[in-house]
């Protein structure tokens, strides 16, 4: 595949807010295309996986999946048709929907080899996930495995911002140098942070 792939971001549970680097990169990154769910509080599986069934096959081409916590779980939940547009995907602190509470309709978790390369992101103290069972994931679906050290769920809370190492993570999924928006100047200070991104 030749083509450039498109960006798909998929937010978890409560979607992701202002200043969390998947809103960053949404806003400031060229081809990047945001997941919307009807609703945020209260996931249902089919309903989710539909909406990023949807915006994936609505794409021209190969694409990129930059998912967090519920996101991720909900990636591997698709069928083979969208999963096989899949050029890449960027998993970041998987959540753990086995668990009792409002993400139990995702469970069971696949366990199985995603049919594209995949790069998973952990945290040691991840509090809606353990390292342990991010491993097991990963090791599952045959995952190049990232283990940040007290990160927590990688998110807002836990400091992570534009995140340049996510993105370095991304390019090499991307397989090409990912192009900032000219006019936004989000992408202005994501390049400040001594990560190259033309």
């Amino acid at each position: 595949m030749s083509q450039t792939p498109t960006l798909i971001i998929v937010p978890g549970w409560r979607d992701s807010g202002p200043g969390h680097w998947q809103t960053l990169w949404a806003e400031s990154l060229v081809g990047a295309v945001r997941v919307k769910q009807d609703d945020w509080m209260q996931p249902t599986r089919n309903a989710w996986v539909r909406s990023i069934s949807d915006t994936i096959l609505a794409q021209p081409g190969p694409v990129v999946v930059i998912a967090h916590s519920l996101g991720c779980i909900a990636t591997t939940h698709l069928p083979p048709e969208v999963a096989s547009r899949i050029q890449g995907a960027l998993l970041v602190a998987p959540a753990d929907p086995e668990r009792r509470g409002p993400l139990v309709d995702f469970a069971p978790v696949p366990y199985q080899a995603l049919p594209y390369r995949s790069v998973l992101v952990a945290s040691s103290n991840d509090p809606f996930c353990p390292v342990r069972t991010a491993g097991a994931y990963a090791r599952a679906w045959g995952s190049e495995f990232v283990r940040l050290q007290n990160a927590g769920h990688i998110n807002i809370e836990s400091g992570f911002g534009e995140w340049p190492l996510g993105l370095a993570l991304l390019q090499s999924l991307v397989g090409s140098p990912l192009h900032p928006l000219p006019a936004a100047s989000p992408a202005a200070s994501v390049s400040s942070l001594g990560f190259q991104i033309a």
